[in-house]
């Protein structure tokens, strides 16, 4: 298939009237659906900006490739756009886009068509292309702009492989010549991921060097690397922003970098591996000794993944045992009482599955630091953190269950993670230079005993003793709070959740309570503090819904059927329901979203409104103690931010408020 296959007259813009991002993606996307490409706007607006909210799509040079592939797409398609004027795109170079490319592809989508949109990224790092298309001011001479650059790239290719053939008869000199090899991938991989590809190779064309890149994108693995191009290396360039196969590179000087680093620093990447700057990798899980070379994020950046990690893999487990155990409470007060078989029985359910939550928080921490080998020593020491009480006058507890909220608790069990994370990359950085005959012996020998050995230790002479000191603390400090007080902390942890709307404020705000709810289930202050959360976090879906629904001259036809589905979001404690309307006007949705996220916590805490369940929104209304006033601290935030928001905003377009 060719380039001119999926560009087409009436899927183009040559002069768009959008002067914001925000704008831009609604104008694209508006043809995109006029067009019959797209079937239901809102979703894949939706895709675009969970796209834009990963990393932004304005690669720079003045260039933007927002793209979606979901089942709303129709077609694989190339909507071009032209802004003579620029719109800031948030691009990485700061600069405004003046060329768009807004990429679909069906989740159906074949190979050929894949192809074709992999070979159109590859053209735009060729400068002259891009500055052609700037000029162009027909969709005719774009469509012709593209097939000729396509010739040119093929009939490069058809040279470049006749003069390999000719040249294969003298195996030493091709031996000779450097080679470089890598690996580039994005998320969809439906652009940037060619895009990296190319512009590597390039690179290292101007220096006389041999470039293999392996590319993961939408139809997979292609251009794989063989054993032999790996081993004849001089060095790896990794440009992806997901996982890739690692081990393969083992004793290899490597550089991995997100893949825009790919498209936008190919020639730093290339003389970084040329110049031996770049730090030899081993497969172990050993770091190089240049971290700040290889690394995707920052310290606090690392943290958090880690935590998240840990988090993401907690939550059923808090949920599904946190809602059993309460749902038992209500079969306890009103249908048989303590002794009741079905009290026992949903009670046993969910307290099993609420035991196994710190361990799991704690070997999921683990994992993510120190790979598969750092699992079981993550989970041993969140067990302990749930189990012992320490060296200190403390002993075995047998009855797991019952002791689920043991000294060290949640805190422990956090410190836990971390430590047995750290202890197995230390393990592994000690043993790195055992004979290669021994290696088998570390991750079924070495790695095991030591790392189980010392996490035992640490957690039993150090961590449960001074944890069961800080989560002592805590536990009273929260039980003895005045109703002054906790009125404070559920304000504070109620408008977190509007902060970020599931990003890293957010999940503070929801692992800090369910943190301590998670240490004594029946405490009526932690089943404040998730009540507090959750209405926190039901605002902004109703916020969105209330203002979609009685101040229609503020939103366009698009936005208010979003905001249908925000009143289901919000019953049921889904605060991301309203990223799309945050991400498309912060500066009045956010603020009037944490207003009334904090009007409806502090309600929370002088109420004293209590819900023993870490999720469920207003679906478990009927486990708080105060059933109508819960529904009325729900109400009154979602009222006071729809209504900020209402009066805040500025009317949009008639023709808007209609398309």
């Amino acid at each position: 298939m060719k380039i001119k296959d999926i560009l087409a007259p009436e899927s183009m813009i040559m002069a768009l009237k959008a002067t914001n991002k925000e704008d831009a993606v609604k104008e694209m996307a508006d043809l995109e659906v006029k067009t019959g490409i797209v079937n239901d706007e809102d979703e894949f607006i939706k895709s675009i900006w969970a796209r834009e909210n990963e990393s932004t799509t304005g690669i720079g040079d003045g260039i933007a490739m927002p793209h979606a592939r979901n089942k709303t797409i129709n077609k694989a398609r190339v909507l071009f756009a032209k802004s003579e004027q620029g719109i800031d795109y948030n691009s990485l170079d700061g600069q405004p886009v003046h060329l768009f490319f807004m990429i679909t592809a069906p989740d159906g989508a074949d190979n050929t068509h894949l192809q074709a949109l992999a070979k159109l990224s590859g053209l735009l790092i060729d400068p002259d292309l891009v500055n052609a298309l700037k000029k162009a001011q027909t969709p005719e001479e774009v469509i012709q702009l593209f097939e000729d650059a396509e010739q040119q790239k093929d009939e490069a290719k058809k040279a470049e492989k006749e003069q390999a053939a000719s040249a294969s008869e003298n195996d030493n000199d091709k031996e000779e010549k450097p080679l470089i090899v890598g690996v580039t991938a994005c998320i969809n991989g439906i652009a940037h991921t060619y895009m990296a590809q190319e512009a590597l190779i390039k690179a290292g064309k101007k220096r006389g060097v041999d470039v293999r890149i392996e590319t993961n994108g939408s139809e997979g693995v292609k251009d794989k690397l063989t054993a032999d191009e790996i081993s004849r290396a001089q060095g790896v360039v990794i440009a992806s922003d997901k996982k890739v196969d690692m081990p393969r590179f083992d004793g290899k000087p490597l550089i991995s970098r997100p893949v825009v680093d790919g498209i936008n620093k190919p020639d730093e990447l290339i003389d970084n591996i040329l110049n031996s700057k770049a730090s030899v990798y081993h497969s172990n899980g050993e770091k190089s000794s240049d971290d700040s070379d290889n690394a995707k994020e920052g310290v606090w950046g690392s943290i958090y993944k880690n935590l998240m990690n840990g988090v993401s893999h907690m939550l059923p487990f808090v949920i599904g045992g946190g809602i059993l155990m309460a749902i038992s409470f209500i079969v306890e007060n009103y249908a048989g009482g303590p002794k009741s078989p079905a009290f026992i029985f949903l009670n046993n359910a969910g307290n099993m599955a609420f035991a196994f939550m710190v361990p799991i928080l704690s070997g999921y921490i683990a994992e993510s630091i120190g790979d598969l080998p750092a699992l079981m020593p993550g989970f041993v020491g969140g067990f302990m953190a749930t189990v012992y009480s320490g060296a200190y006058g403390g002993a075995y507890v047998a009855n797991v269950v019952t002791n689920a909220k043991s000294p060290a608790g949640f805190l422990g069990g956090l410190a836990s993670g971390f430590i047995a994370g750290y202890l197995v990359v230390g393990l592994k950085k000690l043993f790195a230079k055992l004979p290669k005959s021994l290696e088998g012996m570390k991750p079924m020998l070495i790695y095991p005993i030591l790392s189980l050995l010392f996490i035992a230790l640490i957690m039993y002479y150090i961590v449960n003793p001074i944890f069961s000191a800080v989560n002592f603390a805590i536990t009273n400090f929260l039980n003895q709070m005045g109703t002054g007080n906790l009125a404070v902390l559920t304000t504070i942890l109620a408008a977190m959740m509007s902060i970020d709307m599931g990003g890293p404020f957010n999940k503070a705000a929801y692992v800090f309570a369910s943190g301590a709810f998670a240490n004594d289930p029946h405490s009526t202050v932690a089943a404040v503090m998730m009540a507090a959360v959750m209405v926190g976090g039901m605002v902004p879906p109703f916020a969105t819904a209330i203002g979609t629904t009685f101040f229609k001259n503020k939103y366009t036809l698009d936005e208010r059927r979003a905001g249908l589905t925000n009143w289901i979001l919000g019953f049921s404690f889904i605060t991301e329901g309203a990223i799309p309307f945050a991400a498309a006007d912060p500066g009045h949705v956010l603020p009037s979203c944490i207003i009334g996220s904090a009007v409806g916590g502090a309600l929370v805490g002088i109420w004293r409104i209590g819900v023993p369940a870490p999720h469920g929104g207003l679906w478990v209304s009927p486990l708080a103690n105060h059933i109508l006033l819960y529904f009325v601290a729900t109400i009154i935030g979602s009222i006071v931010a729809g209504v900020i928001l209402g009066l805040w905003k500025k009317p949009v377009d008639k023709q808007d408020q209609k398309n």
